[in-house]
């Protein structure tokens, strides 16, 4: 299964739409996950065209998406237990620590709220931070993610533009 995984789209803030290389990204999965901060939930509705999508609300994002939405979620495909939350909530000193510390019996974890691409082993649990098609916060490259889960393991990889 290949789920695409996107977070920190701030929109319409930073422009009027998600950019063309997301949806090429995006092409052929089978579920998308956004890791909060929308900031509308109509940003949801050009995903939703190409696979389901799972979204969970984020620091920025606005009553009507905090109702509409949850903090975080766990959810199993293939085998594998994905967490999902936006990464500002929780105990530990860095974006990655606070997402971890919601879901120990995860094997990934998936997060945002930094807009820092990461994908990083940390024992047997994957940290994956898509970073934002949107909104690069001085880096050289907006991205989005790829995850694939199969027969109880999982890969990820980051897209750059």
């Amino acid at each position: 299964m290949r789920i695409g995984v996107l977070s920190d789209t701030h929109l319409p803030r930073y422009g009027g739409g998600l950019p063309d290389e997301l949806f090429v990204a995006f092409a052929g999965v089978d579920q998308i996950l956004h890791a909060g901060d929308l900031n509308d939930l109509a940003v949801l509705d050009p995903l939703r065209v190409l696979a389901p999508v799972t979204a969970v609300a984020g620091n920025t994002d606005p009553w009507e998406v905090c109702q509409a939405l949850p903090e975080r979620i766990e959810l199993r495909w293939e085998g594998v237990l994905i967490g999902l939350t936006h990464g500002h909530s929780g105990l530990g000193r860095s974006t990655a620590q606070r997402a971890a510390s919601w879901f120990p019996a995860a094997q990934v974890v998936v997060f945002g709220h930094s807009h820092r691409p990461l994908v990083e082993w940390n024992g047997a649990q994957l940290l994956l931070n898509p970073g934002s098609p949107t909104d690069k916060r001085g880096l050289p490259r907006y991205s989005c993610a790829i995850l694939t889960v199969q027969h109880g393991e999982a890969a990820a990889e980051l897209i750059q533009w």
